[in-house]
Formats: C-alpha cells, structure tokens, sequence
C-alpha cells in the first residue's frame, strides 16, 4: 500500500495561503541549551574558569575563539555553515532578535508542553509523570487520516510519554530506557538494546542522547514518519550537574547529529527535497556564576530566553534573522502545521501565530 501511495503524494500541490507545502517534518528540541552559547559559542569566560583544571585546555583548544561568530563555529560548525547560509536562526538577542516562552515557570513540561500545544497552561506547574490532557500538534496531525499511523516520537527523558500522552493518542513513544519493540529489529536496534542496559547513563531518568539519535534513524529507515520529533537532553543535565564542558561537548556532538540527520534526509528517496527541519528548545537558563547557569525557572533570570532555526524546502534562507521581533515559544506549533499546509488553532487555548517568515509567501 505505502508502495502506491508515496508516488501519489509527491505530485499533490498542498497548499496553504496559496503556497505549495512540504510533505514531512522533523521537530528537534535541545533541552536547556542557551542562546548565548548557540550564538557566541563557548562565550561565559566565567562558566569556562569552573570547568576542571584537567579538561579546561581542551575545551578552550575545541571550542573557544578570538570572537563569537568564530566560537560559535566551532561549538556548532553544521548549524554556522549550513543552517545559517541556506536556513534560519532566531533569538540572537545581542543583535536584538528575542525568542520567549509565554509560560512563566520555565521549566521543561510547561515547555515541552508550549511547544507542542501552542500556548501555555497555567495547569502544568511541575515535571511530574502526568498524563497531558491538552492535544499536542503531533495528536492533531496523527488523527488526520494521511497522517494516522505517520507520527512518532523519540525523547530521551522519560516524561515523555506523558507529555505527549501516548496512551490516548496512539502515537509511538521511545522515551527514557525504552528499548526499540517492532515486528522486526535491524541488527543496529538489536546492538542499542543491549547496549543500553550495558552502559549506565549517569541519570536515573534521562537516557545518554546516542541511543534516543540512533533509535530514530533506524526507525525512519524503517517506516518513513512523515512527522517524527527528537528530544535530546543530555544538555540541560549536563548544565544541572555543573559541567560546562561537557555541556559544550553535548552541544557540539547534537549539532553533528542533526548533521547526519539531513545527510540521510537528502539521501533518502523518501524524504529528499520534500523535508523540513524545526529546532528549539524548551527553556533557557540562568548565566553566571555557576550557581545561576545550573539551574532555571521563575526566579532565575535568562530562563524564559530561548531560540530557534529551521531548515528545509520553502523555508526562505534569510540566515540570522537581526530584526528586532519579538517571537514565542507558543508560535511553533502553528508553524509546523503551516509547513506541512494546515491550519492549527490549538485547543484549551488558542495556539500562538504562525512565524511567517519560516515559510515562503
């Protein structure tokens, strides 16, 4: 069946506003990574004295420059050479381009919860594993027939499943320590779960980003998602435990695996040239000293400070966008569905606009 409907789905001209879509969508998240590090590398002299005395000459040697534009190239070299000639990048606040969450507790749930919504509930104030009554977009989409059975998820903190409310929505959720279950595993899935119960991660809810990654692009191999979502994390615990350096190391392998994400993206039939990529995160962080760029929230200062790129056919390549716009974390949704050629309204509350320069008019 998949055989004769993909042909089919090539040629229909989707059309939003007049315009012609794209068929598939991936939305990538990096917990916690602030936009001073996406924007001015490995930037905080301040956070880069805390790191060990052992590792501080290799981190400066990798990731330090003579400037921002030279240091953010080396933290995120894909991002700075690809992204930003054929792509977009938003929230460099230096220049007055500023990205926010509307939910004032700053935090990962209400985040996730934003992004994948469209507007903040007030109901969500904590990470505990409650099931999310709002309707994410990726449930608004799998309902719709040409996408049931389309949809997928992986993340690797465990609150998944709940945040995106698995049991009611029937969408496929790899989360946590959840191993790759399917009527068939490639030998690469069957090397991840043994793997994954062989290398001890260094928290007891949030999986190493190297299975989340790989459990991912074994599963678009396999079944073709035409929305899938990753959620990498290792950043923000990383920054929870104090590490700058291995907070930049998470940064700098997250940008190469998107890398090789697009990589297979434009190699393969499926999703070449009909394929676009969104990027954010669900909160930014407190700056120095250490104390302040550890943890996030209400009370902290720079949480509610976030960013965004994306990358893909009809996503006009304006790079750096220096306008002095104010975005939300809320308008994501909307503009996933605008991509794709839909118009997304929300549910409890009315989802935020559509960034309209992401797509072309």
């Amino acid at each position: 069946m998949r055989k004769l409907l993909v042909p089919f789905l090539l040629v229909i001209p989707f059309l939003f506003n007049g315009q012609q879509v794209v068929e598939n969508v991936v939305l990538i998240t990096l917990d916690g990574l602030r936009w001073q590090e996406v924007y001015g590398g490995a930037v905080d002299s301040m956070m880069m004295n805390e790191i060990l005395t052992k590792d501080k000459e290799e981190v400066l040697t990798r990731f330090s420059g003579k400037n921002r534009n030279v240091a953010r190239e080396k933290l995120m070299p894909w991002f700075w050479t690809k992204i930003a000639n054929e792509g977009q990048l938003y929230g460099n606040r230096w220049k007055g381009n500023k990205m926010t969450c509307t939910n004032r507790f700053r935090f990962s749930y209400p985040g996730y919860n934003e992004i994948l919504t469209g507007y903040s509930d007030p109901e969500i104030d904590s990470n505990e594993k409650k099931y999310n009554q709002n309707t994410t977009i990726l449930e608004w989409l799998h309902k719709k027939p040409e996408f049931a059975g389309r949809v997928a998820a992986f993340a690797s903190w465990d609150v998944f499943p709940y945040i995106i409310n698995d049991k009611r929505s029937g969408i496929p959720v790899n989360a946590g320590f959840s191993k790759a279950k399917d009527t068939y595993l490639t030998f690469t899935e069957q090397l991840l779960n043994d793997l994954q119960d062989q290398i001890p991660s260094p928290w007891s809810a949030v999986r190493l980003d190297a299975f989340t990654h790989n459990y991912m692009i074994e599963y678009m191999k396999k079944h073709h998602p035409r929305v899938i979502y990753i959620s990498y994390g290792e950043t923000d615990d990383f920054a929870h435990d104090g590490r700058y350096d291995n907070y930049l190391k998470s940064t700098h392998q997250t940008d190469q695996w998107i890398k090789a994400l697009w990589k297979f993206i434009e190699a393969d039939p499926y999703y070449a040239g009909n394929t676009s990529l969104v990027i954010t995160t669900d909160h930014g962080r407190g700056t120095s000293p250490m104390t302040e760029w550890k943890g996030h929230g209400t009370t902290t200062l720079g949480s509610n400070e976030i960013w965004a790129a994306a990358l893909g056919p009809n996503i006009p390549a304006i790079g750096e966008v220096n306008s002095d716009d104010l975005l939300f974390q809320s308008q994501i949704a909307k503009t996933i569905a605008a991509i794709l050629g839909y118009d997304y309204n929300g549910g409890k509350y009315e989802a935020g606009d559509v960034i309209s320069t992401m797509i072309n008019k």
